[in-house]
């Protein structure tokens, strides 16, 4: 029996034949869309998991780095803190000496540029002299006049006229001190060696030369007062003294004890004043050829610490060198 003839016999059996190839075919199409899903998905999965793995490769490598940079960190906080405590060390014990240093230097520049603002102020400007040669002539003249014989009286001479004034102050001197005298007189009284040394100085020596040190700077400057009261007993205000001391703090001294041997006060230390204090050789050299121009005397007392005297200084009449033994110069050193 043919398909025909059975479709012709059966039509309801056709269709359900039909229908069941129909059905058949979709079935087909979704098996092999299932096994074509199921070959994609191994594919998906590997290539999330090598995105992870990359990113915690990443991730490991920003901790490893921070890590190293956390530890440079901590290294150079260290050394910054020895740092600090080198510094501490090391210069924290030092301040106060340089403290110290830089006051000092601070009043030394202070105190000499005020005497030098003074001493520009009261700067006189002298005309250089005209120097005229004598003529041949001239010369012949005085070969031919008659030789007069000058008479130089001898140093020891110089203060012979005054010689019963300056007696008479060294009698007051070692009496009972005058702690109310006048200014310019001596109100401290002076031991028997030292009116010796004092009559050696002018009587002797014609009131310049060196002497040995008194033993400090507060004896020299006692001894140097009463110096200067019999000179103003003998010159009134015609003199002026010219005290050289290399540093500041000599100079000090020498006003403080000055000051208060002969009561004096601040007005009196200055260029124009009675005493004036000098670090450099060239300024007591220069004040005093100044002095003299202008018919005054100056009376130059040179400190003991000073290891020299300038060879200018010799040609003035009246001067004091105080000579300190070696212990001496080295104890006013380490002071200073």
């Amino acid at each position: 029996m043919t398909n025909t003839e059975i479709s012709n016999n059966n039509p309801e059996k056709e269709f359900i034949i039909d229908k069941s190839i129909s059905d058949d075919k979709p079935k087909q199409i979704n098996k092999k869309n299932t096994t074509q899903n199921k070959r994609i998905a191994p594919k998906n999965d590997k290539s999330t998991k090598s995105f992870d793995e990359i990113s915690n490769e990443i991730f490991r490598d920003l901790v490893s780095k921070k890590d190293s940079l956390v530890r440079e960190i901590k290294e150079l906080e260290t050394k910054k803190k020895e740092i600090e405590k080198d510094i501490e060390s090391n210069f924290k014990g030092q301040s106060d000496n340089i403290a110290k240093r830089v006051k000092g230097f601070q009043e030394y520049l202070t105190g000499a540029l005020q005497n030098l603002s003074q001493n520009v102020e009261k700067l006189e400007l002298v005309s250089q002299p005209i120097i005229v040669k004598p003529s041949p002539l001239d010369e012949k003249k005085q070969s031919n006049s008659t030789n007069n014989v000058v008479n130089v009286p001898a140093l020891s001479e110089t203060f012979k006229p005054d010689e019963e004034i300056i007696k008479s102050c060294f009698s007051t001197f070692t009496e009972q001190p005058d702690f109310y005298a006048e200014p310019w007189k001596l109100r401290r009284s002076l031991d028997s060696s030292d009116i010796e040394i004092m009559d050696e100085w002018f009587f002797n020596m014609g009131g310049r030369g060196s002497l040995e040190s008194r033993g400090s700077r507060q004896k020299n400057a006692l001894f140097s007062a009463g110096l200067i009261s019999i000179l103003g007993e003998l010159y009134g205000d015609q003199f002026q003294t010219l005290i050289l001391a290399s540093k500041p703090e000599r100079l000090g001294e020498w006003r403080r004890i000055l000051q208060d041997s002969l009561g004096l006060t601040r007005d009196d230390f200055g260029p124009n004043s009675g005493i004036v204090l000098f670090e450099r050789p060239e300024g007591v050299i220069e004040r005093a050829d100044r002095l003299e121009g202008n018919e005054e005397l100056p009376f130059i007392i040179i400190d003991a610490a000073e290891t020299s005297v300038e060879i200018p200084i010799l040609q003035f009449p009246l001067w004091v060198a105080f000579a300190g033994s070696d212990n001496e110069i080295y104890d006013d050193l380490e002071l200073n």
